[in-house]
């Protein structure tokens, strides 16, 4: 069986590529007025163009009736392998399962949000100046007192459960525990003083 020699430059492409060239430098010089060089110049580039589309060695053809190697199949076997091992490994499976599934328990776990304890009244009869924090006016201590917080040091104490709960029940100011550090800015008078917090306050380092 003879097959073709497509490895050899086509000599009648090239032949096709000095036509092509050839027009287009008359072209070049006679409807658009262009000097012999600027012309030879398109000439040239249609020349090489052409001559590379179709005067170029094609790649080899198999004979008809050849085996093609399944190269495309490869990748599908590499993609599939990682998911595979892990639907037939009984070790894998079990770890590749719930291991996500710990991430969102322990997740779950610290946004859960908890009621923290309130008072029913203010300790001795009198609360603190909650006003004093940032972010807490008239109306706000108001709303604190409604749900049982009088003091500093219980707002100092509160987890992040129960910062998330607070946020969500101050009605109509939700979110504003986190937005405005109420606990930072409390631990620092529990902790530094009134005094050293009204100088702390004056550039907000909570």
């Amino acid at each position: 069986m003879q097959t073709e020699n497509t490895a050899a430059p086509s000599l009648g492409g090239w032949l096709m590529a000095a036509a092509a060239g050839a027009v287009a430098f008359g072209v070049a010089v006679v409807i658009g007025k262009y000097g012999f060089p600027t012309a030879a110049f398109f000439g040239a580039l249609i020349f090489l163009v052409v001559g590379i589309i179709v005067g170029l060695p094609k790649a080899p053809r198999a004979p008809y009736g050849a085996a093609v190697a399944p190269a495309s199949v490869a990748p599908v076997a590499v993609a599939v392998a990682p998911a595979a091992a892990v639907m037939m490994d009984p070790v894998m499976a079990p770890a590749a399962v719930t291991a996500p599934v710990a991430v969102m328990t322990a997740a779950a776990t610290v946004l859960t949000a908890s009621q923290p304890k309130g008072l029913s009244g203010p300790r001795n009869g009198k609360a603190d100046d909650l006003k004093k924090i940032e972010g807490i006016g008239p109306a706000m201590e108001k709303l604190c007192h409604g749900l049982g917080f009088f003091h500093f040091d219980q707002l100092a104490a509160w987890t992040a459960s129960e910062i998330a709960w607070v946020d969500e029940n101050l009605q109509g100011f939700k979110g504003r525990v986190t937005r405005d550090k109420w606990v930072a800015q409390a631990k620092i008078i529990c902790t530094e003083g009134m005094d050293a917090f009204l100088i702390r306050a004056k550039t907000n380092n909570y």
